[in-house]
């Protein structure tokens, strides 16, 4: 695998994250798979390659590749605003985070506990997904930027939602900052649109 599919992997967890983000605000609805991949994102520790980080295959960041095609196209008729938006502004924490060795270290510490909840109760059980939410809203969530949310309030008033949603944005800043480990810089979306697609195509037919 090239060192450019492997940080479009990477970004394709961000932008996973932020439709799943969306998909929760709007409809209260994802699949278990979806969820799992990007918690248990949260917790490899030294993967071999990026896959191994998704948990061996990207079927479940298709949905961030086509998200994120669709910001690369700029075509209006088929971007997707509010991911596109949740993905930037996890791109933009997760350039605070860098700078803050102490919630870094939280964060370094707080993952252990979830990981030995995931052992006891499973990946996707309430308890986990609360504990990753509430370490986000711990940490990244008193950052000076914040990632407003948009949605149907009925969905978002749901505690349990709101747990989702703040793990999965701890689970797409984790990716954002995977990218840049793997060299992944703002200005290729901009500068190397047309390379990054000639390899996200057949990524996303797999």
């Amino acid at each position: 695998m090239s060192p450019l599919q492997e940080q479009l992997i990477a970004l394709g967890g961000v932008f996973q994250a932020a439709v799943l983000v969306d998909r929760i605000a709007k409809t209260g609805q994802i699949s278990e798979a979806s969820l799992g991949c990007m918690l248990g994102s949260l917790l490899v520790r030294d993967p071999k390659n990026t896959l191994e980080v998704f948990g061996g295959d990207d079927l479940n960041l298709r949905d961030g590749y086509r998200a994120l095609v669709s910001a690369l196209e700029r075509d209006p008729n088929t971007l997707q605003r509010e991911p596109l938006r949740y993905a930037l502004s996890m791109l933009g924490l997760e350039r605070q985070l860098a700078k803050r060795g102490e919630m870094l270290d939280m964060i370094g510490k707080r993952l252990p506990q979830i990981q030995s909840q995931v052992e006891h109760f499973g990946l996707v059980h309430e308890n986990v997904i609360a504990a990753s939410g509430a370490l986000y809203q711990d940490t990244l969530s008193t950052l000076r930027q914040r990632i407003q949310v948009h949605g149907d309030m009925r969905q978002l008033q749901q505690p349990s939602n709101a747990s989702k949603i703040r793990a999965l944005l701890l689970a797409g800043i984790r990716s954002a900052r995977l990218w840049r480990q793997l060299g992944g810089h703002r200005w290729q979306l901009v500068v190397s649109r047309r390379k990054l697609l000639r390899e996200l195509y057949p990524m996303m037919r797999g």
